[in-house]
């Protein structure tokens, strides 16, 4: 790490691309229309960025598949494509600190976290798919000795992602490292809060080699970018990952267009559930600090719920406060720092707002636009605070006095992400594993698994396909079966 005066020089130096970034080069809005890209912590503008619109999504699109109909991408062989993403990654990681920097000062996130966290997973996960590009394979069916039976993956097409403002360049990488390993075009809309890293790795992406109109990235406003890339008739399927207002509405979208394949990942209010017989209460403390008030708690997957077993709840809260003394707040290009400033001043006001609700805080609640501090509060299951997704460092606690009630608290929400369950008890363990209702289930732990794990949710949280893992290519393809039949009878009737 470097010294905050440094980080602070390199951020002067920045120069970020702000056109819209298509068919292999940048381009301003149809419109001549832009918006400012506001630093988090500081309020002011870095840059003005092309505020696209419809039309700019059509040219996108119109690229985008002249792009997948003549092959230069989609019939690439497979270990073509993997040593351009294998570029891509090298490019990433020479450039490294470049992408660190503007993705703190873009978002708010602390340089630690995307020195030490967002770039190496994003240049990870890129890695890991291009890999996996030539190791899927195909297969044949069990048929008869006249037939064969062979059930081929395919590209699915051009594919629109619409990314979330709390993990820009990670969830950039999440959805185009198997968009492109399967051979898809791209056309990709970071959010308006946080473009400016985006619009950096399409540019790195063309450096190594990924043809012209394959990745594209249009910036701007949802309603004027968001939407349109939901109502394309040329865009074959859309990946969404944020609200679930938002998400919501690209079903709608689907249906009063194409019919595309939608694939949502949207919110949670993820429990965390301690057992009296959880062992080690320290470790479960710094476990629970980590996942509550990671990334300001910006995060999908962060746990907003404490369910604990009265016999602990003491002992447990008092290690969980000794634990947030080393979360320092403040100046995200501080090295020290652990939390730092919140997305933008509206989302700082919705956090604020369920803050001075809360009737009983535990520990923190000091607010200083644009910071929050890390916040406990005690709550029943019916409190605002324990059911909304707050998307802030605001941990809600509910003790409970059994297993079934656990269980039952936990699961009493519309949302279905994650959920986190300590207990020494192996049959416990496995039992409660089972009776959560999320797509990712820690024991003992807090975390999303890894990049080989599909990450996803039930419910509200989300359905139609996974990241990470496998699993992640089989929501950009389409599954085909090619049946040939070798019967001496059909070679006498084509004759």
């Amino acid at each position: 790490m470097l010294t905050t005066e440094e980080y602070k020089a390199i951020a002067a130096d920045l120069t970020p691309a702000t056109s819209a970034f298509i068919d292999g080069g940048f381009r301003p809005a149809i419109s001549g229309k832009t918006f400012d890209s506001v630093n988090p912590a500081t309020g002011d503008a870095i840059v003005q960025v092309a505020a696209c619109g419809a039309e700019d999504v059509d040219v996108a699109v119109t690229k985008a598949r002249e792009a997948f109909e003549d092959g230069r991408w989609s019939r690439l062989h497979p270990s073509d494509r993997k040593d351009v993403l294998i570029r891509l990654c090298k490019l990433m990681t020479r450039n490294a600190r470049e992408l660190a920097v503007l993705e703190s000062v873009d978002s708010g996130k602390t340089i630690y976290d995307c020195e030490t966290v967002d770039v190496p997973e994003a240049i990870h996960c890129i890695k890991w798919h291009a890999e996996a590009i030539d190791k899927i394979y195909d297969s044949v069916a069990p048929a008869s000795d006249d037939h064969i039976a062979m059930v081929v993956r395919e590209p699915v097409g051009v594919v629109g992602l619409v990314l979330p403002w709390n993990f820009p360049l990670l969830m950039m990488a999440w959805k185009i490292g198997p968009a492109l390993a399967s051979g898809c075009s791209v056309v990709l809309k970071p959010a308006e809060e946080t473009s400016l890293t985006a619009l950096r790795l399409a540019e790195l992406a063309m450096e190594a080699g990924v043809p012209r109109g394959v990745l594209n990235v249009v910036p701007g406003h949802g309603p004027d970018v968001g939407e349109p890339i939901g109502r394309h008739m040329d865009i074959d399927m859309v990946s969404f990952t944020g609200s679930t207002e938002t998400g919501m509405k690209f079903l709608t979208y689907a249906a009063e267009s194409n019919a595309k394949e939608v694939v949502l990942e949207m919110g949670g209010k993820n429990p965390c559930v301690v057992m009296d017989d959880a062992e080690n209460l320290d470790r479960v403390a710094q476990h629970i600090v980590n996942g509550a008030f990671w990334n300001m708690g910006e995060n999908c997957s962060a746990i907003s719920r404490l369910i604990v077993h009265e016999d602990v709840r003491e002992d447990l809260l008092a290690r969980i406060e000794a634990h947030m003394r080393h979360l320092p707040v403040g100046d995200p290009l501080d090295p020290e720092t652990r939390q730092g400033a919140l997305v933008s001043g509206s989302h700082f006001d919705k956090v604020c707002g369920y803050v001075e609700k809360a009737g009983d805080i535990l520990v923190g609640g000091s607010v200083d636009k644009p910071y929050v501090s890390p916040t406990v509060v005690s709550a029943t299951s019916d409190n605002p605070l324990a059911r909304d997704e707050i998307f802030g460092p605001v941990l809600a606690v509910i003790p409970v006095a059994s297993f079934d009630e656990a269980m039952a608290v936990a699961n009493d929400t519309p949302y279905g992400l994650c959920a986190s369950l300590f207990t020494s008890n192996a049959k416990r363990a496995l039992r409660g594993a089972r009776m959560l209702r999320a797509g990712t289930v820690t024991v003992n732990a807090y975390g999303e698994g890894d990049i080989a794990t599909p990450f996803g949710g039930m419910k509200m949280s989300g359905f139609g396909g996974r990241d990470n893992g496998v699993q992640a290519h089989d929501q950009y393809t389409q599954i085909k079966t090619i049946w040939v039949d070798l019967s001496d009878d059909a070679d006498e009737a084509v004759e």
